[in-house]
Parts: structure tokens; sequence; C-alpha cells
């Protein structure tokens, strides 16, 4: 896969965000509340490296974000 990484994506509720790094490898930030969750994932397992491979194809509820998007919430992460 020759993918100009990072990737921005979003789950279309806009309540989880995804910054793909690589193949497998992208951070999240869920929206619970008025509380934002930051977490890395490193994808070991085929089920993990297949959510990234559906991050990427925009597959299911994945809609597009941007990097403006993306920092715009992390620098609310307290």
């Amino acid at each position: 896969m020759n993918v100009p990484f990072p990737i921005f994506r979003k789950l279309s509720n806009s309540k989880v965000f995804y910054k793909i790094i690589s193949s497998v490898e992208f951070e999240e930030i869920q929206l619970m509340g008025s509380k934002l969750n930051f977490s890395f994932h490193k994808a070991i397992q085929y089920p993990e490296k297949l959510k990234i491979i559906d991050l990427i194809n925009l597959e299911v509820n994945f809609l597009e974000s941007s990097e403006n998007e993306w920092k715009e919430l992390k620098k609310n992460i307290k």
C-alpha cells in the first residue's frame, strides 16, 4: 500500500477522529461529552490492520477529516 501519510478520518457522527500515521499505526481522539480522550494504537493483529485499511478506504461510516480539524481537537486535550 503506497499511501501518503498522515491521513485524517472521522466517524460520520463526528465523535471519533483518527490520524493514520502508517499502515500499522494510528492515533484516535474520542469526544465523550465535553471530554476528549486521546489514544495511540499499533495494529498487531489482523482485525486491527483491517480497521486501518477501512479507515484509509473510507469504508463503513468513515469520512475524510483534515489536519486542521485534528490540530484543533488535539490542542484541547488536557
